[in-house]
């Protein structure tokens, strides 16, 4: 079963249950990945569905830090509880253990000696990482630790 075919499955839950957070969660999960799909003209992977969820969750945090900034905090308490719908769908996230060893293992693999070789780095700890949830901005952040030291 396709991470496509759980959320339309679970958008009937959804609606049985009255859940309206959910269900509309659900509803804008089933239009991003349909989006993607019209515009890339073809049906989606499920590494390209994952990709489009994490988007969606890398777009809830950052409107929760600018809801807070602003003073708006029950809408930051709905963007979470949108983030904990969509993470139902994301494969486990990966460690803080996880993203060192794949950061120090990419550096060993690449020869990596400066923040010029950063780029390689990435790359390689992320596909590393491939096939668990990341955090983008503290994977660099540790890559940044390692390579300056």
């Amino acid at each position: 079963m396709t991470i496509q075919d759980k959320i339309q499955g679970q958008i009937a839950d959804a609606m049985r249950a009255k859940d309206q957070l959910r269900l509309d969660v659900l509803r804008m999960m089933k239009s991003a990945v349909k989006l993607k799909e019209v515009e890339k003209m073809k049906a989606l992977e499920e590494n390209e569905v994952l990709a489009v969820l994490n988007t969606l969750v890398k777009q809830r945090k950052d409107s929760i830090e600018q809801f807070r900034k602003g003073g708006r905090e029950e809408l930051a308490q709905k963007e979470e509880a949108e983030i904990k719908v969509i993470e139902e769908y994301l494969p486990a996230a990966a460690s803080e253990e996880d993203i060192q060893r794949a950061v120090a293992e990419a550096i060993q693999e690449t020869g990596a000696a400066s923040m010029k070789d950063m780029g390689k780095v990435m790359k390689a700890t992320l596909a590393r990482l491939a096939g668990k949830s990341a955090d983008g901005g503290r994977v660099s952040q540790l890559v940044k630790e390692k390579l300056s030291s």
